[in-house]
C-alpha cells in the first residue's frame, strides 16, 4: 500500500510526500529492487526539474525562488554536488550585486579607475557577466583609456612646469617631491652626482618621473600610496627590488597549452605552467606583465564558432522490367527406345528404328508476358551541430561483413579468419569553417553505395561485389543559404532477346517466334545543405587588441598623452594665481620655488627661461612649479630690462 500510494502522489506531481511513501515501503520491504528503482527515479527526475528550474530563475534574476528550489534539492539529497554549486553561485551573484552597485556609484562620481577595480574583480570570478561587461563599455566611453599608468594618488596627477638644465636628479627629484608631495626613496647605489637636463610644460607630475627615470636608466618599485623607491636599472637589482606576481587564469574555451605558449612568447615570461587536466595557466611575473597577459588571455579565451548544418538527401530510384513473346525451343534430342526386356540395344536394332521406336525430348515453348515497374524515394534529413574545423560524418545504410581467411605457413596449415566491416549506402562527411563575416566554407564529401552481387572464392570465402558513387566538393555559403547539389544519376538500360532464326525476323509476326527483354533502371541522388550559425566569433573592442606594452626591457607604459591646460608662468613680483596678496600659497595649490643656490645649479647656468636666447642675455627667475590656472593660455613676459639682484637679496 505504501508503493501504490507513494507512485500515486509523485504521478499526481506531489513528488516530497510520494518519496516518503516509497521509503517507508523500502524500510518495509529493504530487498526489494522495484521499490527501490521507483524511488531513485521519481528523486532523480524531482531534483533535475527543480535544479533546472533554479537555473532559469537564476539568470532571471528571482533568487529567492531560485534559492526554494535548491533547498528542496538539498532536502532530498542533502550531497547533490550542482545544488551546492548553484546555492554558491548565489551568493556570489549577491556579492557581484554588490560591487556592481559601487561600481555604478563610483563612476557616477568619476572616479573611474575606483569602478574599474570592482568590475575586475567580478569579471575575474564570471568573465561572461552581461551588466558588468555593459558598465565596463560604459566607463570606457566615459573615460576612454590612454595606455598611462594608474595614479597612486592624486597628487600623482598633479600638473607641472619645471626646466633644469644640468641639475643634480636627486635636487629634481627634490622639487617634484615637494610639489607633488610624494616621497622619493632613492637606492644606494644610485649616482648622487648624476646630473639631468629636464624640460616639461603642461605636463604632470607622473610624465616627469617617467621622463627621468626613462633617461636615467632608473627603474622604481611602489612601497605605498605615495612613496617610491628609484634603483637602478640592472639586472641585479631588478631582481632584487622588482615585486612578482602569480596570476591564474581559468580558461572556459581556449585550450591550456596554446595559451602557455602564447604568453611565452609574446611576454617571455618563463614561469608559466598550463595544467592541461583543469585547463589553467598559473604565471609568475612582475604587475606589467601580468596587466599585458589579462588583455592576451581575455582574447584569446573566446568560444569557438558553431554551426547547424540542416542536411536534407533524396534518393529516387525507378526500375522497369518487361518481358514479352514466345520462347520456342532450341534443340530436339532424339533416342531409340529400350527394349521392354531391358536389354542394351545393339547395331542390328538400329536398323529396324521407325516411329515407334524413337523417343522424342526437349519439344516445349514457353509464352512469357510480363511488365514489373517499381518507384522507391529514400528520404533523409538529419541535422547535425558541428564545431569550427571539425569534421561531421552522416550514415546512412549498413554494415557489411567481409571475412579474410589468413592460412599460416607451416606443416600445420593453420588457418585464421577475421571479420571486418565496409558501410554500405549513403555516407556525408563535412567540415565547415566558419569566417567573420557569417559565412561557412564548407569541405563535402557524398559517397552513394549498393551491394550489387555477391561472389564466392574457391575457398569458400564470400566477398561482395559493392557499386559506388562519389562527389567531393568546396563550397561556401552565407548564413541561411541553402545549395543543391545534384547530377548524382546511375542510369541503366538493358535489352535482350531470343528468337528463331528467319521466323524471327519478320516484322510483326517475328514477336511470336521470340522473346524479348527490357530492363531500365534509373537512380538519382539530390543533395540539400543550409549551414545556420549557432555562434560566431564576436570582434573584441579595438583597446583590447591593440594596446601598448612598452618596450623590450620594460613593460612600464607612457603616462597618458593627452593635452593638458597650459600653466601660467607669472612675472617676478606678481602674485601666483590662487594664493593670497600676501604671498602664502592657497588651501590645495601650492606653489613651490626653487632658487640656483636651493637646486644645486652653478651661477650662470638659468632654470627657467622667459624667451630663448644666449644664456648671457637671459633673465634668471626661479622654477616656477605652479597649478593649472585658466584661462588657458600661456603668457610669456617680457625681458627685463634691469639686471636681477644679487643672489644674497633674493
Amino acid at each position: 500500500m505504501a508503493y501504490r500510494d507513494g507512485t500515486a502522489l509523485v504521478e499526481k506531481d506531489q513528488v516530497e510526500a510520494g518519496l516518503l511513501k516509497l521509503q517507508e515501503a523500502i524500510a518495509q520491504d529493504p530487498g526489494n529492487a522495484q521499490y527501490r528503482a521507483t524511488y531513485l527515479q521519481a528523486r532523480d527526475r524531482a531534483i533535475m526539474r527543480y535544479l533546472d528550474q533554479a537555473e532559469r530563475l537564476t539568470a532571471e534574476g528571482q533568487r529567492e525562488l531560485a534559492l526554494q528550489n535548491i533547498q528542496r534539492v538539498l532536502a532530498l539529497n542533502p550531497q547533490n554536488e550542482r545544488a551546492r554549486m548553484a546555492l554558491r553561485a548565489l551568493d556570489m551573484g549577491e556579492r557581484h550585486d554588490r560591487l556592481l552597485a559601487d561600481a555604478a556609484a563610483l563612476a557616477d562620481k568619476k572616479e573611474f579607475d575606483g569602478a574599474r577595480a570592482k568590475l575586475e574583480a567580478v569579471l575575474s570570478e564570471k568573465p561572461d557577466q552581461p551588466r558588468a561587461r555593459a558598465l565596463q563599455r560604459e566607463i570606457a566611453e566615459k573615460n576612454p583609456p590612454n595606455g598611462g599608468e594608474n595614479a597612486l594618488a592624486k597628487a600623482y596627477k598633479q600638473p607641472i612646469t619645471i626646466e633644469f638644465r644640468e641639475a643634480p636628479l636627486k635636487q629634481v627629484f627634490d622639487v617634484i617631491s615637494r610639489r607633488s608631495g610624494l616621497n622619493f626613496v632613492f637606492d644606494k647605489d644610485v649616482k648622487a652626482d648624476t646630473r639631468t637636463t629636464i624640460m616639461l610644460r603642461n605636463s604632470t607630475v607622473e610624465s616627469a618621473v617617467y621622463y627621468l627615470l626613462m633617461t636615467n636608466q632608473l627603474e622604481q618599485q611602489v612601497m605605498d600610496a605615495n612613496t617610491i623607491l628609484i634603483y637602478p636599472n640592472i639586472a641585479a637589482k631588478l631582481k632584487e627590488y622588482q615585486e612578482t606576481v602569480v596570476k591564474t587564469f581559468y580558461l572556459a574555451n581556449a585550450e591550456a597549452k596554446l595559451v602557455a605558449n602564447t604568453l611565452k612568447t609574446i611576454l617571455k615570461s618563463r614561469d608559466v605552467v598550463a595544467d592541461e587536466k583543469l585547463n589553467l595557466v598559473i604565471m609568475r611575473d612582475n604587475a606589467d606583465a601580468v596587466r599585458l597577459a589579462e588583455k592576451i588571455v581575455a582574447v584569446q579565451d573566446m568560444a569557438e564558432p558553431e554551426v547547424m548544418l540542416e542536411v536534407e538527401i533524396l534518393e529516387v530510384k525507378r526500375s522497369s522490367l518487361m518481358q514479352l513473346g514466345v520462347a520456342w525451343p532450341t534443340s530436339v534430342t532424339l533416342a531409340p527406345l529400350v527394349t521392354g526386356e531391358g536389354s542394351k540395344i545393339t547395331l542390328n536394332d538400329l536398323d529396324n528404328l521407325n516411329r515407334r521406336t524413337l523417343s522424342i525430348t526437349g519439344i516445349s515453348a514457353t509464352a512469357t508476358a510480363n511488365r514489373n515497374a517499381s518507384d522507391s524515394n529514400l528520404l533523409a534529413n538529419p541535422r547535425i551541430r558541428v564545431r569550427n574545423k571539425e569534421k561531421a560524418k552522416i550514415l546512412i545504410g549498413d554494415k557489411v561483413p567481409v571475412i579474410t581467411t589468413t592460412v599460416s605457413p607451416g606443416t600445420a596449415g593453420f588457418a585464421q579468419e577475421s571479420v571486418s566491416y565496409v558501410d554500405v549506402g549513403l555516407t556525408l562527411n563535412a567540415e565547415p569553417t566558419i569566417y567573420l563575416n557569417n559565412e561557412v566554407a564548407i569541405r563535402i564529401s557524398l559517397e552513394v553505395s549498393n551491394l550489387v552481387s555477391t561472389i564466392k572464392t574457391n575457398s569458400g570465402t564470400t566477398a561482395y561485389q559493392i557499386g559506388t558513387r562519389q562527389a567531393s566538393t568546396m563550397l561556401q555559403l552565407k548564413d541561411g543559404e541553402n545549395q543543391v547539389l545534384a547530377g548524382l544519376i546511375n542510369n541503366e538500360e538493358r535489352k535482350g532477346g531470343n528468337r528463331v532464326p528467319g521466323l524471327g525476323d519478320l516484322p510483326i509476326v517475328g514477336r511470336l517466334f521470340g522473346t524479348h527483354s527490357d530492363d531500365s533502371q534509373k537512380t538519382e541522388i539530390v543533395l540539400s545543405i543550409t549551414p545556420r550559425l549557432v555562434r560566431n566569433l564576436q570582434r573584441p573592442p579595438a583597446d583590447a587588441t591593440e594596446f601598448s606594452a612598452g618596450t623590450e626591457a620594460n613593460f612600464r607604459r607612457k603616462p597618458e598623452l593627452s593635452a593638458r591646460t597650459p600653466v601660467l608662468l607669472p612675472q617676478r613680483g606678481a602674485p601666483v594665481p590662487g594664493t593670497p596678496a600676501d604671498g602664502a600659497p592657497a588651501s590645495g595649490a601650492p606653489a613651490v620655488q626653487a632658487t640656483p643656490q636651493e637646486s644645486g645649479t652653478p651661477a650662470g647656468v638659468p632654470l627657467s627661461t622667459s624667451q630663448p636666447g644666449p644664456a648671457s642675455s637671459v633673465t634668471q627667475q626661479p622654477v616656477q612649479v605652479l597649478p593649472v590656472a585658466p584661462p588657458p593660455q600661456t603668457t610669456v613676459p617680457p625681458p627685463a630690462t634691469t639686471a636681477p639682484p644679487p643672489a644674497q637679496n633674493q
